[in-house]
């Protein structure tokens, strides 16, 4: 076969079964086969010697600003180029650029370069799409995005459909309570956009209301949200509650405490947590200082924070949020590898594609160690990245 990658002795985590040791063979940007044992006689391909390792579907990062000293408001292909192999070195095979709130020349002209990049990048995961976090979010609970560009979807403005129209967004954070918004949410739900509560006050009841509109997701669970009372759930008590919505999950054991990683687990199941990173650009950068729009982020011990104490993204990686998930739930990889690809790839509509290590789907994989080291990252057929022992 042309272009093809024979794994042998590997562990297999598949939708279907657990493979103990296996293979899987790749013809071009495809998985072709794979199965239990010893791979078939007489497959021409290059053989890769998984040695007991555990072979995944490579990591799907669905909200990720940056890394490696680029980010998607750089609005530049270089940036995203730069951030594509730098996830690829942490198992990611695809990614949703993810642009913040700020004026609307700059998200534009953000959205327009991630449209003009999408797909596979050099040595590095293939851009699948944007997510625009914001502008239209709370001014109550901005987080580190900028306050004084919060917005609402302003219809007559035409902004937001300026966006859309690019057809580039897959996944719309927004503050949900806000009736000026409401709009938005089903006009994304007609184009197929996936809509995500984020940055908001919305209590129980906006998020019932919300889902009824069509929301589906929580962005970055337990921050910029209205948090669990007895009395008041809040946000974060539908997220927990409602089954219709995925939790996004920053599993950093900064943004979230392992104890409570474990409850949102507890209550979401394997299937509905989304481990992202939300890391900006100083993720994979030594400690220091780093802009974000006109204000600087400082990274101290690898904690990224505005000058007023406030957590400003992260410098988290998949690999990273799947050992601190597992350490945190207690749980063996068979369990919980979802929760790093499949459920991104259901959330913004590319699980046909990908997701899963199951033939016809794309060649997207990780070859893992027991503590979640990545050894090989396969990016649709291409090998993106291999460690160097």
């Amino acid at each position: 076969m042309e272009n093809s990658l024979l794994f042998q002795n590997a562990e297999l985590l598949t939708p279907t079964r657990h493979i103990e040791q296996g293979w899987l063979l790749t013809n071009g940007d495809r998985i072709a086969a794979l199965g239990s044992g010893d791979p078939p006689d007489g497959l021409a391909a290059e053989v890769i010697d998984a040695s007991g390792k555990t072979l995944l579907p490579g990591f799907i990062d669905v909200h990720v600003h940056g890394g490696a000293g680029a980010e998607a408001m750089d609005a530049s292909p270089d940036a995203l180029r730069t951030m594509a192999q730098f996830y690829a070195q942490h198992g990611v095979t695809a990614f949703l650029a993810t642009t913040w709130t700020d004026t609307r020349a700059r998200i534009q002209s953000a959205l327009e370069t991630i449209a003009t990049s999408v797909g596979q990048m050099p040595n590095g995961a293939t851009l699948i799409g944007a997510h625009v976090e914001g502008p239209y979010i709370s001014e109550q609970r901005p987080g580190a995005q900028s306050p004084v560009n919060i917005r609402r979807a302003d219809r007559q403005g035409d902004e937001a459909l300026a966006l859309l129209d690019l057809g580039v967004v897959k996944l719309m954070a927004l503050a949900p309570e806000f009736p000026e918004n409401h709009w938005l949410i089903r006009e994304c739900i007609r184009r197929g956009i996936t809509v995500s509560a984020a940055h908001t006050s919305a209590t129980y009841a906006d998020m019932q209301q919300a889902v009824e509109l069509g929301v589906t997701q929580a962005t970055h669970t337990c921050n910029a949200m209205i948090g669990l009372h007895h009395r008041k759930p809040g946000t974060l008590g539908a997220v927990l509650t409602l089954p219709e919505l995925n939790a996004e999950l920053i599993a950093d054991n900064v943004h979230v405490h392992p104890a409570v990683i474990d409850v949102i687990y507890r209550c979401k199941g394997a299937d509905h947590v989304i481990l992202i990173t939300d890391a900006i650009r100083g993720a994979g950068m030594p400690d220091g200082d780093y802009p974000i729009d006109d204000r600087v982020i400082t990274i101290t011990d690898g904690v990224a924070r505005l000058p007023d104490g406030t957590l400003a993204g992260s410098t988290l990686t998949m690999d990273r949020a799947l050992r601190n998930f597992a350490a945190a739930t207690h749980e063996s990889l068979s369990d919980i590898w979802q929760t790093s690809s499949l459920n991104a790839a259901r959330a913004v509509g590319v699980s046909a594609r990908k997701g899963s290590l199951e033939a016809g789907k794309d060649a997207d994989l990780v070859l893992i160690d027991q503590n979640v080291n990545v050894f090989l990252t396969v990016a649709e057929g291409r090998i993106v990245y291999r460690r160097v022992s």
